[in-house]
């Protein structure tokens, strides 16, 4: 699984990024047009909810089973938040199993 999640990794930072940036190019950080734009129409409105909505699912995700499995920088995919869910969540899975591979070695079960 640790080379899909890299492959997810990979395009949930591109592929976000490649949209952004050259928007950010165009309007620098003008964040009242930012908002205007994200809330254009319906369906520019349905992405961004989705998008919020996914992030704090992906917070408490990151907080919860991070603390919980005792995982060393649990806390860098929230960082990766400010690139989107589509980042951060497959960081933290590729972590995720990272540590328990981890574990399992340490402890001789393979």
């Amino acid at each position: 699984m640790q080379p899909i999640y890299l492959v997810l990794c990979l395009a949930g930072a591109a592929l976000p990024l490649s949209q952004f940036v050259p928007w950010l190019a165009a309007h620098g950080l003008h964040l009242p047009l930012l908002l205007q734009q994200a809330s254009a129409s319906p369906i520019a409105a349905f992405a961004w909810a989705d998008v919020v909505v996914s992030g704090i699912a992906v917070a408490v995700f990151v907080v919860v089973e991070g603390r919980r499995l005792a995982m060393p920088r649990w806390w860098l995919p929230l960082c990766c938040l400010a690139v989107g869910p589509s980042l951060a969540l497959p960081l933290f899975l590729l972590l995720r199993e990272r540590h328990l591979s981890a574990g399992k070695l340490r402890a001789g079960v393979e």
